[in-house]
């Protein structure tokens, strides 16, 4: 459901900040709970001088489009937030945040031309 009147050629997603969450065992690469990244529109960004690992960051690269749409409620996408690091020695638990909407516009977004 959208919240805003939007143009033929706008739609919103969702920023969002994945945050490391638990860590159950012998995390490498110095991560600690609350480290995070954000997500807004296709842009990754960090808090100045910070870090996060690149294999956790990788467990949750192919849901992140999914995560910031609106899916149908009983959609797992739209329930299921946490991911693991790859590693299996490392123990780290991340989860996916909704933060505010955006609204962006397809030609800002988009190589390809909107056509109404």
């Amino acid at each position: 459901m959208l919240t805003t009147l939007l143009q033929d050629d706008e739609f919103e997603l969702y920023d969002l900040q994945i945050v490391v969450e638990s860590i159950d065992a012998n995390c490498t690469c110095k991560m600690t709970v609350g480290d995070s990244v954000y997500l807004k529109g296709g842009k990754i960004s960090m808090p100045d001088g910070s870090d996060f690992c690149l294999y956790a960051l990788q467990s949750v690269i192919p849901l992140l489009p999914a995560k910031q749409r609106l899916l149908h409620a009983a959609d797992w996408m739209e329930t299921d937030t946490r991911a693991r690091c790859p590693d299996p020695g490392c123990g780290l638990t991340v989860r996916i945040d909704r933060l505010q909407k955006r609204v962006l516009r397809h030609d800002d977004v988009s190589p390809i031309s909107w056509k109404k």
